[in-house]
């Protein structure tokens, strides 16, 4: 099989100009998706050094969903912009050392660049799916590969700069920065890449958008568990093997705070006052749903302890396998007249796999934050 040079890709398509536009949509994409991502790595530390905020209500909504909005859109524009630069893989390395060096460096980011990339984009795509076939940490790796890539995008920008800023400022037609044989038409003009490019990201966005739009779940292709039955459940009692624990009647909710403990039944805490907050439950793989929670304020929880305000506080699932099971809440949430242990939702009584027979809720935290079976509350 013969190895193509670069003088075999002749496609005027294959060009600075066009290269220029994409890289600066798709760097834009990662740099939401940067953004987003820090923000929800931070949100689900147990010990935040300056929390975050508890209102508004749906800020973690908003960017966890533009996080995978971004991660989404990036997908075909990486794909263009792959087939655009492609044929560069096939230039020969120059022989003066003063010049092999920058393009060594940008080869070599670029290598790194697109491997991250693409490893990025594919586990954050697996992931919406809830589908880990892979034995490493998600979370801390997916955390670690972003500042992999941006490290990477950076040098490949410095090592461009001249070419892309001339190439940003010039017409998409200019052909200064073209390879000398790259002069055949393509089947449509670069402005036509640039428009299916364009449509292409918007449309991937707009599957996995659509989970969120009412009446067009169905097409939602990269938000399957949109809400169209309730709020979408991702974890069952039965797969957290909390079934037998949470239904039977020696059920307790401890509550703590140094050596003063009380212990609620569900009916003890049925029969104190009930409150209503309609909040957001937002996922990390990108999903959200609203629902009207009901049940007791954890502040009065608080106060049947005489716990001081400004504490953390841990609380504890019947789960013990999970990284779910065990979380901390700021004091600004422990505090905040919002914060639940839900017992109702959506008028109904909390079903098994919401997390009866109590569950936390709370404004502005992740999904995964929100502990199902709650069994213990302790001041920290």
């Amino acid at each position: 099989m013969r190895i193509p040079s670069e003088g075999s890709f002749t496609s005027r398509l294959r060009s600075a100009a066009v290269a220029a536009r994409v890289g600066l949509w798709l760097g834009i994409c990662f740099l939401v998706a940067l953004v987003t991502g820090l923000i929800s790595h931070y949100a689900q530390l147990d010990h935040q050094p300056a929390p975050l905020p508890a209102s508004p209500s749906r800020l973690y909504q908003l960017t966890q969903g533009l996080h995978v909005v971004a991660g989404t859109a990036a997908i075909p524009l990486l794909l263009v912009k792959l087939w655009v630069v492609f044929p560069k893989l096939f230039q020969p390395m120059p022989r003066q050392v003063r010049e092999a060096l920058p393009t060594a460096l940008e080869r070599g980011s670029i290598a790194v660049l697109v491997s991250t990339s693409l490893v990025q984009l594919t586990t954050g795509v697996l992931n919406v799916a809830q589908w880990y076939p892979w034995g490493f940490s998600f979370r801390s790796t997916h955390y670690a590969l972003a500042f992999v890539a941006v490290g990477a995008l950076l040098i490949h920008i410095a090592v461009k700069l001249p070419v892309v800023r001339d190439a940003l400022t010039g017409d998409v037609d200019d052909t200064a920065h073209d390879r000398p044989n790259a002069r055949r038409p393509g089947p449509v003009s670069r402005r036509g890449v640039m428009v299916l490019a364009g449509a292409s990201a918007l449309a991937t966005a707009f599957l996995y958008t659509a989970g969120t739009v009412p009446n067009v779940g169905r097409i939602a292709a990269l938000s399957p568990r949109s809400r169209k039955h309730g709020i979408p459940i991702n974890r069952t009692a039965h797969s957290a093997g909390v079934v037998a624990a949470a239904s039977s009647s020696a059920y307790r909710l401890e509550v703590v705070h140094g050596g003063t403990t009380r212990s609620l039944t569900r009916d003890d805490l049925a029969a104190m006052e009930q409150r209503t907050c309609t909040l957001p439950i937002a996922c990390v793989e990108g999903w959200s749903a609203t629902g009207d929670w009901g049940g007791v304020r954890l502040r009065d929880l608080l106060d049947l302890v005489d716990a001081p305000r400004g504490r953390e506080v841990r609380v504890r699932s019947i789960q013990t396998f999970s990284a779910s099971a065990d979380t901390v809440l700021p004091p600004n949430f422990a505090d905040d007249d919002r914060t639940l242990l839900a017992l109702m939702l959506d008028g109904e009584t909390l079903s098994m796999d919401h997390g009866c027979p109590v569950r936390l809720i709370a404004p502005d935290r992740p999904g995964v934050m929100q502990t199902k079976w709650v069994s213990r509350i302790e001041v920290l």
